[in-house]
């Protein structure tokens, strides 16, 4: 039913590149702010000698953090008017295609996936407390709660209104199935995390955990016909993520309570979730929400509407 809704002869695919194209251009249209603060900090006074890696070094983190985010406001905006004036959707039917947002759904994936977090951080400082540096600044961390909590659920939520909402359907329309929107969605979303600084450490091999990541969304999104679980799972991740744990190396640097400064690689921190946990997760999901013909809701083929 999710992506059903959107299947009409007249929400052709070039609509889908078309609206693609509108989001990007209304996400840049939100940079500005950003680069703005950027070019008129007294450190960039030395632009030339400033590679692109230190750029967003000039600004407090807190700030840097802010106007980041501030471009997925952008994006939303933009897809809103997308779904709306070039699809004629209501921007809802990206989310479900029920009465209303299961509300419960996103609250129980994200106290699951925080639970994960937290558990999985404090375990990892335990048993390698020499690869992390305590750096709390109450006043700093006070500010990144702050900045957090209200900017990254807008982040994550673009991310997913996109990638497991927008292109979903727009793949659906494409191929008349559900196996190839699960399949380009997951790809696309791994590989545009290619400009992130942590491919540039940790090599190539890291797409396994983004690639990955998109699939259990996919998955999760496709069995629940709704986007309220990926929705959950995704802002408990990176609001978790930038609260807890940051390094010289990740794309967000933050206030956090810890700094990892060991060596960074791929390991068991980069295969275990997606071999182990994320199956856990699946099962865990399958049992409270009783999921059933994972076949049919993964690979079945969608037909036209009239």
């Amino acid at each position: 039913m999710f992506i059903e809704q959107a299947i009409k002869k007249e929400n052709k695919f070039w609509k889908y590149l078309v609206g693609s194209v509108v989001v990007i251009l209304a996400s840049s249209l939100a940079q500005i702010p950003l680069l703005l603060a950027v070019f008129l900090s007294p450190k960039t006074a030395h632009f030339a000698q400033l590679s692109s890696d230190d750029l967003l070094n000039v600004l407090d983190s807190n700030l840097s953090l802010f106007l980041m985010t501030l471009t997925f406001v952008g994006g939303i905006i933009g897809l809103y008017f997308v779904v709306k004036w070039i699809h004629n959707q209501s921007f809802r039917s990206l989310i479900n295609p029920f009465s209303s947002i299961r509300w419960e759904r996103f609250f129980f994936s994200f106290v699951l996936w925080t639970l994960v977090v937290v558990g999985t951080t404090a375990l990892d400082y335990a048993m390698h407390p020499n690869d992390y540096v305590l750096q709390f600044e109450w006043q700093s961390f006070l500010v990144l709660v702050l900045v957090a909590v209200v900017m990254l659920p807008i982040q994550t939520s673009c991310e997913e209104l996109i990638f497991r909402g927008y292109l979903m359907q727009g793949f659906g329309n494409l191929a008349g199935n559900k196996w190839f929107p699960l399949l380009m969605t997951s790809l696309i979303f791994g590989c545009l995390h290619l400009m992130n600084p942590e491919v540039d450490k940790m090599g190539y091999s890291i797409l396994i955990y983004y690639i990955g990541t998109g699939f259990l969304l996919g998955i999760m999104t496709l069995l629940d016909d709704g986007l309220e679980l990926a929705l959950g799972f995704h802002a408990a991740n990176n609001l978790f993520g930038a609260l807890l744990v940051t390094s010289s190396w990740t794309v967000f640097q933050t206030h956090s309570l810890l700094k990892d400064v060991s060596e960074p690689a791929v390991g068991y921190d980069v295969l275990l979730p997606v071999f182990v946990i994320y199956p856990i997760i699946l099962l865990i999901f399958t049992k409270k929400f009783k999921w059933t013909n994972w076949r049919e809701k993964l690979t079945s083929k969608i037909h036209l509407s009239n």
